[in-house]
């Protein structure tokens, strides 16, 4: 079956499956029931187990998977459904987000309209399960997800990312039966999540967080504020993380869902940014925010087992984002140095020295991709993926920054003005090294990782 037929066919499905929020699936959640597809013929149902690549199968409730008899395959192999689905979203991308990224980037505010057809394309509930309306797909899909829209703005890139690899999944791993009946439809659907970790005084030192939580006979009050949160201003969900017993240091922090029209919580400050400034960032703060007991989200004093793993698999999307943000400034630099940009007669792009640093750059772009992807396998086959995350990340942001930074040379003074995406994309890169966890955070936990490893 050739990939153009099944794109055209599942394009078609997307195209009736698309609703106003909350009837049913949509978007991408067509690609989760399409194995295969031929012109007038109905999609085959995709069984729950599908494999979403060809080394590894989907996991649901295993603790690890045995790969051991599976052939492996290469790591940046895509399954039909996930083909299909980098394609449906890099159009969605070019053709919805596209004629909207300098408007946005101009006035620091991502279009409500854009948010609203993220949902309505499946893409904020790509790894929720479909009995509650999402599009119940594999975690490498939200990676190509994000990476594909990080190729349009890396600003929408980002707000999919924390939604699904934080917010979503903390639901789903951790979440009571009754959270996830009473949130998991949101979020699939129409309500956006923020992630409410960092604050004044913890950034890189995570757990020293000054945010309180004390028992109430009904549940618990918090006290305190948050700082750099991400999706804060479309947000109506927030994963809040406070310390409920100070006196156990980092396990007394314990994970708390806040509604946005919950009394004495308010949006503060929103940051001006150098980069991805259609992404909402703002000042939280808890003025004695009183939640009922049924928001406790996990175990008291699990909150930084959770942080810890959430963050791990995040990650990943950051890694992605910065990937597709390489990989999208490196397309449309050489488009340029390649069809339009002469000097001395000749187009810049046919100078060696250019093609030399083209092709370096294309080849770190892969590299990158193949780091990120093999993060995403590891931990959808159950296996530690910690180190791999980091590596990721990493590599990643730097590539993205000197991608970038160098493509902006390519094009002169065309890549310098704003009339086109090359100076954005480089400001946008900036961030890859910071959140998250920064660069030298991520060369700690590789060397720690490795040291351990390496010593008797």
């Amino acid at each position: 079956l050739r990939l153009s037929t099944l794109t055209l066919c599942i394009m078609s499905s997307i195209a009736r499956a698309i609703r106003p929020a909350m009837r049913g699936s949509r978007g991408i959640a067509a690609l989760a029931r399409a194995r295969t597809c031929t012109p007038g013929r109905a999609f085959s149902p995709l069984q729950q187990t599908a494999r979403p690549l060809s080394t590894t199968q989907r996991r649901r409730n295993a603790d690890h998977l045995d790969i051991t008899d599976i052939p492996p395959t290469p790591i940046t192999h895509l399954s039909e459904v996930e083909a299909a689905m980098q394609e449906t979203v890099s159009k969605f991308a070019n053709d919805v987000i596209a004629p909207k990224v300098r408007e946005m980037d101009e006035a620091e505010n991502m279009d409500p309209a854009i948010v609203e057809q993220l949902f309505e394309q499946g893409l904020m509930g790509v790894e929720i399960p479909e009995e509650y309306g999402g599009a119940g797909m594999n975690f490498t899909s939200a990676i190509i997800g994000i990476e594909e829209l990080a190729r349009v703005d890396p600003s929408v890139s980002v707000l999919v990312d924390v939604h699904n690899t934080l917010v979503n999944t903390a639901i789903i791993k951790w979440g009571s039966s009754q959270l996830k009946q009473r949130f998991l439809p949101k979020l699939a659907t129409n309500t956006v999540g923020s992630f409410c970790l960092s604050e004044p005084v913890s950034g890189s030192d995570a757990f020293a967080l000054a945010t309180k939580a004390t028992k109430t006979e009904s549940g618990y009050k918090i006290s305190g504020s948050k700082m750099w949160i991400t999706n804060s201003k479309e947000a109506d969900f927030f994963i809040v993380f406070a310390n409920l017993d100070p006196a156990k240091g980092y396990k007394g922090i314990t994970a708390f869902i806040v509604e946005k029209d919950t009394k004495g919580f308010s949006i503060a400050k929103k940051e001006k940014k150098l980069g991805i400034k259609a992404s909402s960032t703002c000042v939280i703060n808890f003025d004695d925010v009183e939640i009922p007991k049924e928001n406790l989200l996990g175990e008291e004093g699990s909150g930084y087992k959770y942080a810890i793993g959430l963050l791990n698999e995040g990650r990943i999307g950051i890694a992605a984002q910065m990937t597709g943000l390489a990989l999208g400034s490196w397309e449309n630099a050489v488009r340029y140095v390649w069809n339009d940009r002469k000097q001395f007669g000749q187009l810049v792009g046919e100078f060696q020295g250019m093609q030399h640093q083209i092709a370096q750059s294309y080849t770190e772009i892969a590299a990158a991709r193949a780091l990120v992807y093999n993060a995403a396998r590891k931990k959808e086959a159950g296996d530690n993926f910690v180190m791999d995350a980091a590596m990721a990340k990493l590599y990643a942001s730097q590539v993205a920054g000197r991608v970038s930074g160098l493509a902006i040379e390519w094009m002169g003074g065309m890549g310098f003005v704003r009339d086109g995406p090359a100076e954005k994309f480089w400001r946008d890169s900036k961030i890859g090294a910071i959140y998250e966890g920064t660069s030298n955070i991520q060369l700690n936990t590789i060397a720690k990782l490795l040291q351990k490893e390496y010593t008797a």
